[in-house]
Order: C-alpha cells, then sequence, then structure tokens
C-alpha cells in the first residue's frame, strides 16, 4: 500500500530558501503557461502536450529539463483528476452547472502549489538526514530535514516522486512511501464506531470520545476571526495569516488519535471496524442556522480515511454500513421507532424497555450490520489470512 511521509527542510541560508521559493513560482508559472495551451489546443496527454510546450517553458522559465518534464506531468495529472472528479460529481442540476464552469477556463496553479520531483532532481541521505534537491539557483547540496523517527524508517521505502512544498514561509518535502500491506485476518466479531458532533465517535464496547474540546476550539477560533474581520486593521490581518490552518491542524491531530485508538483496540481483540457509509449526507440533512458550522466543519470523512488506512496498514477489515435507522432502532430486540430516541443523548425502546447512550446504542447497530455483511461476503471483503 502507498501512503505518504512528511519531513521539513531547514536550508542553511536565506540565499538557499530564496532560491527553493523561487524555483516554486517558476515551476508553478510554467504549468499554467502549459495549462493554457493545453486548454486552448486540447492536449491533455502528456507526450502531446510536452512537444507543444517543452522548449517554451525550458526557456521562458529557466527550467531544467527534468524540471520542465515534471511540470507538463503535473498539468496532465490535474487535467486528469478534474475530468474525473467531474464525472463523479455530476449528478443534477447543480453538478452540470459546475461541470460547465470548470470547462469553461484553463486550470490555474498557485505560485506556491506543490511541485513533483524524481530522483533525477532530488536525492535523499537518510543517515546524514540531507537531500540534494534542484533550483533555479543550481542544485542545493546537504539540506537537513527533520522529521520523527517512525517517517525516517518509512523513508526507507520510499518509491516514486516527492513534492517540495511551501507553507507559511517553511519548506516541506512529501514523499510517496511503499509499503507491504499485510493480509486482513478473518475478523472475531466487529467493532461498531458512530460518528458524530457531540461525540466524535462512540464504539460498540462503550468507549465514548467526546467531541466537546474540539468544538469549544472551533468556535473559539470562529468568533477570534470574526473579531478580528471586524478590526480591518494591518495587525488584525497579521493575526489572521497567522492563524490560517490552525484550526483543521488540530482537527487532524484529533482524528489521527482517534483512529489510532480505534485501530489498536479491533486489532487487540482480533475484530474488524464497521462504519457508517454517510456519503451525501450534509445535503441531506436540514441544519438550524446556529448548527450550520458544527455541520460543515464535521470532519467525518476525513476520520474514516484514516481508521481505513490505519486498518490496512494494521490487517484489521473495515466494512462500510448503511447509517439507516441505527440511531432509531433498539440493538437488542430490533424495534424501531424515531420515538425510541427521547433525545440527542438517550435512547428508551418502547418495545422491551432497553435504556442505553443513544451513540452506544447506533455503534452497536453499526457492529450488527457490520458482521451481517460480512458473513454475507462483502462486495469490497479484502483478501484474508
Amino acid at each position: 500500500m502507498k501512503i505518504v511521509s512528511q519531513v521539513k527542510l531547514l536550508p542553511a541560508s536565506t540565499h538557499d530558501a530564496d532560491a527553493l521559493a523561487a524555483t516554486l513560482r517558476a515551476c508553478n508559472r510554467a504549468a499554467n503557461a502549459a495549462s493554457e495551451v493545453a486548454f486552448a489546443k486540447g492536449l491533455k496527454r502528456r507526450n502531446v502536450l510536452q512537444d507543444a510546450v517543452y522548449h517554451r517553458i525550458r526557456a521562458d522559465f529557466d527550467l531544467g529539463a527534468q524540471a520542465a518534464v515534471r511540470t507538463v506531468k503535473k498539468v496532465c495529472d490535474a487535467y486528469a483528476t478534474l475530468k474525473a472528479n467531474l464525472r463523479a460529481g455530476n449528478c443534477g442540476p447543480e453538478g452540470s452547472k459546475r461541470r460547465a464552469r470548470a470547462e469553461s477556463r484553463p486550470i490555474r496553479f498557485r505560485e506556491t502549489a506543490a511541485q513533483p520531483y524524481d530522483d533525477r532532481i532530488l536525492t535523499w541521505n537518510l543517515d546524514q538526514q540531507t537531500v540534494s534537491i534542484w533550483t533555479l539557483a543550481g542544485r542545493l547540496k546537504g539540506v537537513p530535514f527533520v522529521c520523527s523517527s517512525e517517517a525516517l524508517q518509512l523513508l526507507a521505502c520510499r518509491k516514486g516522486e516527492s513534492d517540495l512544498v511551501m507553507r507559511d514561509g517553511m519548506f516541506f518535502l512529501i514523499a510517496t512511501i511503499d509499503i507491504p500491506e499485510p493480509p486482513v485476518s478473518q475478523p472475531d466479531g466487529f467493532l461498531g464506531v458512530d460518528f458524530g458532533i457531540v461525540n466524535i465517535a462512540t464504539t460498540s464496547d462503550g468507549q465514548v470520545m467526546s467531541g466537546r474540546q474540539v468544538n469549544r476550539y472551533r468556535k473559539r477560533k470562529r468568533d477570534l476571526r470574526s473579531k478580528l474581520q471586524k478590526k480591518r486593521t494591518t495587525s488584525a490581518a497579521r493575526v489572521l495569516v497567522r492563524q490560517r490552518r490552525k484550526e483543521a491542524r488540530y482537527a487532524t491531530q484529533r482524528n489521527h488519535i482517534i483512529a489510532k485508538k480505534l485501530v489498536a483496540t479491533a486489532e487487540r481483540t482480533s475484530r474488524g471496524i464497521g462504519l457508517e457509509d454517510l456519503t451525501g449526507i450534509r445535503q441531506r440533512v436540514t441544519a438550524k442556522k446556529d448548527q450550520r458550522a458544527r455541520l460543515s466543519s464535521w470532519a467525518f470523512a476525513q476520520l474514516g480515511s484514516f481508521v481505513e488506512y490505519k486498518a490496512r496498514r494494521a490487517g484489521v477489515p473495515v466494512v462500510r454500513v448503511d447509517p439507516r435507522n441505527t440511531s432509531r432502532q433498539c440493538s437488542n430486540c430490533w424495534h424501531t421507532h424515531r420515538s425510541n430516541r427521547t433525545d440527542q443523548a438517550r435512547f428508551v425502546c418502547k418495545s422491551c424497555g432497553t435504556i442505553l447512550h443513544a451513540d452506544h446504542n447506533g455503534s452497536r447497530n453499526i457492529a450488527h450490520r457490520a458482521d451481517a455483511v460480512w458473513q454475507r461476503g462483502a462486495v469490497n471483503r479484502p483478501r484474508t489470512a
């Protein structure tokens, strides 16, 4: 399986940092020029587009041969991704409008957008934790990088391209890691996981991972942004820039921690993981005005993807189930009625009298459904050991 590992570059001088920044700007300007040709002439295939723009972008933007090749490939990959996304999301009038807007203009790249590097223009020295990287100012040798010990071990399995990224004046390399995927073990039951906003995740074992801390953090950040935007001063603008992405990074870290706990629990107890298939829930759910921000910032898709890739690394099967009525169905007698859930946190079965935490009851239903799907033979059922 393929995962990514991120390292932070530490340029030795301002000259080196300026060279990296100038290289990103030049590559992305060249990508914009190539994108305009690809859009105007319909040249979306790599070899055809490369014949049309290779010499021009090398001369106009002072790119090296391999940097120009990587830039053309980046443009072609962007158009291929756009086409796939439009095909997947072209549903109804809104999908048709999005498709029309996307097809009416060429793709544009930010000046600090990621630039792919291959082994000809980027060399790793893992023993000394340095890289040698091509720039417009020549090849920078011995540029140190820092990362965790786990990331350094993963880099030994690095394969393919690495992306140079600039964020908030700092430089990062994101490498693709190809590691062997263990066979999926035969599960002895399933750990059901109910995703929510008040409680980020609740397991069928009764473990509740509250979202109170994350929700309070998000509210504090929203209030701060609103306060700064009303000031309209230069200092307030600087603070807003510093605050960018902090909320997203915080939520991502929490999701990583929760996903790791869920996978570790399932692996320790030799079970699989059952998750709800929440695709399209934002379109199906109508939220009150004061709840829209919380619903739109709910990172359930990210948490689900983290659980899935960590489970694959551990050989733990993951099954997605239909979430319909999981919060209204009794996990003991299967009686289903909307009045069973008396409020957000309380479930009382009108048939058998079972009283449970509502999210715990829902996660138990998810576990039952995941086990049933697995026994029938899930469509995406992986190879078992």
